[in-house]
């Protein structure tokens, strides 16, 4: 993100003559030496003890910023590293500068908690690179799945933080968690998910059950309960059954695997008069 140089030529279209640095003016040497000349003396306890070494210096500070921009130290260019989501305008407004500002006078601190306020900012840095340029390098938050609690709807990263509540439908294809307190647990269950790729495309979304376990809900209708404890080694004896007994049949609603080494299959209800059994054990 740039901002335009001005030319650096005078009015006339001739170059500016040779511009003395601040640190090595006149003035600013004078006051600093009369500063440590203070301290130094035999008072110099006093002035500290009564602050007037620090009214002193917040003096010279606000001179020397006033003095820095008709040096030339103003902002004419902020450089933006990592953005991919985040827009140009928003991450200017909450950078706060305006081209030709006095660089000095930026606090890169609060620029730096402003940026990371911005919905997509993980993490921020902001530096300076004087005379004339800020440097802003920025970490977006990586898009995990899409969290639903109480009817609604938000995007999260893989921290379990929400990203976005609106503007969802781009995100659409990623995996839906749901329940109150999905989003802290959300990465590990997805892990889980992932050790049975052949498994995955069936998933339609991971239920939240008690704050404690995972309910898997497939396209077909199908809930795969899983348990507590050792869910991967539950979800690959799923994928072990179902190679060699098809067990995600359509008439199965339930597919129970908390009980270690079973399944319990759950069909749906038959006809009056049907012989075979509404479920059965494996």
């Amino acid at each position: 993100m740039r901002i335009p140089k001005t030319p650096r030529f005078g009015p006339r279209g001739q170059p500016r003559r040779r511009v003395t640095p601040l640190w090595r003016s006149r003035a600013t040497l004078t006051a600093a030496a009369a500063l440590v000349v203070l301290a130094s003396a035999g008072g110099g306890w006093w002035l500290w003890q009564g602050g007037l070494v620090a009214r002193m210096a917040e003096r010279l500070e606000r001179t020397f910023i006033a003095g820095s921009a008709k040096l030339d130290f103003t902002v004419q260019e902020v450089l933006v590293i990592g953005r991919r989501e985040t827009s140009k305008a928003d991450l200017l407004a909450a950078v706060g500068l305006t081209r030709g500002a006095p660089i000095l006078a930026f606090d890169l601190h609060a620029a730096r908690q402003r940026v990371e306020a911005l919905p997509w900012i993980s993490t921020a840095s902001v530096e300076r690179i004087l005379p004339d340029t800020v440097v802003l390098r920025i970490v977006e938050r990586r898009p995990l799945a899409l969290w639903q609690n109480r009817g609604r709807f938000a995007l999260i990263d893989d921290q379990g933080a929400v990203i976005l509540k609106a503007g969802l439908e781009r995100f659409s294809n990623l995996p839906l968690v749901v329940g109150e307190d999905a989003p802290a647990h959300a990465a590990e269950i997805l892990r889980v998910l992932e050790t049975q790729p052949q498994l995955v495309p069936r998933v339609k979304a991971a239920v939240r059950v008690g704050k404690r376990r995972w309910n898997v809900r497939f396209h077909n209708g199908i809930d795969v309960r899983l348990p507590e404890e050792n869910a991967a080694s539950a979800w690959a004896r799923l994928a072990e059954y179902q190679r060699t007994h098809r067990v995600l049949a359509p008439e199965v609603r339930v597919l129970d695997l908390r009980l270690p080494g079973r399944l319990i299959l759950r069909r749906s209800p038959r006809p009056a008069g049907s012989d075979k059994a509404p479920g059965r054990e494996t």
